[in-house]
């Protein structure tokens, strides 16, 4: 008899872990595009750190993001159990901030002005401030990481709804800065196999320690053109997926590219849609904090 049941045990433990398996596969194909914004936003925000800064920056955000999750996990569970209807609205303020940031990044100079000159800043406060902006921002594609997991389980038990979202959360965040910390640290890959080619005479090393070295400061400016595309094509999805009005302007928007431009219009019009809807709903929110902020310094 305790046979049996052990057999039974197994049995079913063998089962809930591969329903697993295969439902934590299924959410990481939907998350795969988040993944793509989360990592050229994050790599953007090691931008203007000194080298030997890089690595560590790197783990305080990964452990920021790691305890993100660890608030998002549970607050998802508890709200699709409880509130299910505030899920859409928070995803929605946090979509609106992503535009809010990118529209920061390109339309107030003082940004640009800021970032231009953080040497002449205590580079402490400089990394402090770095590190809270990419937990904020990792903090809102966490969520939305979490709520297209949660979407891709609802039919699931609660119990294998919080196995796969654990399992996303910690296979995305050691993806995502495991790619980072590689990404920050090319040059210093290429400046060691330039050195090691000049003691071992080898002509390979030295051209990849070079292709490298060119190839670094370009990745870097690539993906902080990237990240802030990221943010608007990121907040303008939320939103078309949060407002029926905006989701069917867009299915229309496309049914009329692809009728003209075949696949690549169907390919490129939502992605167009939804990015230009993120600059347009971002201009307004920083037209709205900048009025906003000189009206309160008027009444000061």
């Amino acid at each position: 008899m305790a046979g049996t049941n052990l057999l039974t045990l197994l049995d079913d433990i063998t089962t809930l872990l591969d329903d697993i398996a295969t439902m934590s596969k299924v959410a990481t194909k939907k998350t795969a595009g988040v993944l793509g914004d989360d990592l050229a936003l994050n790599a953007q925000q090691v931008t203007g750190v000194t080298a030997d800064r890089e690595l560590p920056v790197v783990w305080a955000v990964a452990k920021g993001s790691f305890l993100n999750k660890a608030i998002l996990v549970p607050a998802a569970l508890l709200i699709s159990v409880w509130l299910p209807w505030l899920i859409t609205p928070l995803l929605m303020i946090g979509g609106l901030f992503l535009c809010f940031e990118g529209a920061e990044k390109i339309f107030l100079s003082h940004h640009a002005e800021a970032t231009e000159g953080a040497e002449n800043l205590d580079l402490a406060e400089y990394e402090k401030q770095k590190v809270k902006g990419a937990i904020r921002t990792d903090f809102i594609l966490s969520a939305e990481i979490i709520v297209i997991t949660l979407g891709t389980v609802a039919g699931a038990t609660l119990m294998n709804q919080a196995l796969v979202l654990s399992v996303i959360a910690i296979i995305m965040t050691i993806g995502v800065y495991g790619l980072v910390a590689g990404i920050v640290k090319l040059d210093d890959a290429g400046l060691y196999l330039l050195n090691q080619s000049k003691l071992s005479a080898s002509k390979f090393r030295e051209l990849l320690g070079k292709a490298l070295l060119a190839a670094a400061p370009r990745l870097m400016q690539f993906l902080a053109f990237a990240g802030t595309v990221a943010m608007f094509l990121v907040g303008g999805g939320i939103l078309v997926h949060a407002i029926e009005l905006l989701h069917h302007t867009q299915v229309d928007v496309t049914h009329y590219a692809q009728s003209v431009a075949g696949s690549t219009g169907e390919i490129l019009a939502p992605l167009v849609f939804d990015g230009l809807l993120g600059i347009g709903a971002g201009l307004v929110l920083v037209i709205a904090h900048v009025a906003y902020t000189k009206l309160f310094k008027a009444n000061k």
